[in-house]
């Protein structure tokens, strides 16, 4: 009796790739071979960049802590805090109808729906320094444009994600809704907002952690916090005053993702 079992075919080691796959993979790294000298730094300019580097951080140790600077800068502190939380708070608050009128199969709006998502991407594709450039110019220097610029980021960053979570919501509660007549607000608030609160909630933590990043950033170009303390020091070449304050923002970088991260584990 002749067997007719025959050995498998082994696996190909490689997955086959399409001719526009393959020559797009050669523009990329033909680019990427090209970029290389043009943006990458040197072995000779890092190695002569690493002696002036080794002055700057002598010249900003010990870092100063002077109690008149130290209150100015807990203060400046303080106002980062409020930026990145009352940014984050008004911008989750703006971001659930936002991401309503966008979701696929739930949206209110039908087509129009790809009008509210297209702004949703527009407020996260532009950056936040962009953003606050805007809003420094048109509502003046200080906290509240760093607090609008938080607002419009959260938007752009919840936007997505609530939209996302909202159209992957279980199907069986909305349909036993609307079979006994429930209008479309019943069924995103007794339907899909209760099966998707955990991921709302860890996407707005993953906001305000986001948040408090940023807004130490926004100082620099005018719109308040603890970053534009600190683009004073530098540009008054008050190094040890610098030092101060990079070792205060990653302070207050630490402790946010500590508390964020008890926050998310808890309503997981």
């Amino acid at each position: 009796m002749v067997s007719s079992m025959h050995s498998p075919s082994l696996p190909a080691r490689l997955p086959s790739i399409s001719p526009i796959s393959f020559t797009l993979l050669v523009v990329v790294a033909a680019a990427f071979l090209a970029s290389i000298g043009q943006v990458a730094p040197s072995p000779e300019r890092l190695a002569a960049g690493a002696p002036r580097m080794a002055e700057l951080v002598g010249r900003m140790m010990p870092p100063n802590t002077d109690p008149a600077f130290m209150q100015r800068m807990f203060w400046r502190i303080v106002e980062t805090f409020q930026i990145a939380l009352v940014g984050t708070v008004f911008g989750v608050i703006i971001s659930l109808p936002t991401a309503w009128f966008a979701a696929r199969g739930i949206s209110p709006l039908g087509p129009f729906r790809h009008l509210v998502k297209a702004i949703i991407s527009l407020f996260r594709t532009v950056p936040d320094l962009v953003w606050a450039l805007l809003f420094v110019s048109t509502l003046g220097l200080g906290a509240v444009a760093g607090t609008m610029t938080i607002v419009v980021d959260t938007i752009g960053f919840c936007g997505r994600f609530f939209a996302e979570s909202m159209e992957e919501a279980d199907k069986k509660p909305q349909e036993a809704l609307q079979a006994i007549g429930a209008n479309r607000v019943a069924v995103l608030c007794g339907a899909i907002l209760p099966d998707v609160m955990p991921s709302l909630i860890n996407s707005s933590l993953f906001a305000l952690e986001k948040a408090v990043r940023a807004s130490v950033v926004l100082g620099l170009v005018g719109a308040g916090g603890i970053g534009q303390e600190l683009k004073v020091a530098f540009d008054l070449f008050q190094y040890r005053n610098a030092s101060a304050i990079i070792l205060a923002i990653f302070a207050i970088v630490l402790v946010m993702e500590f508390f964020t991260d008890r926050l998310r584990a808890k309503f997981q």
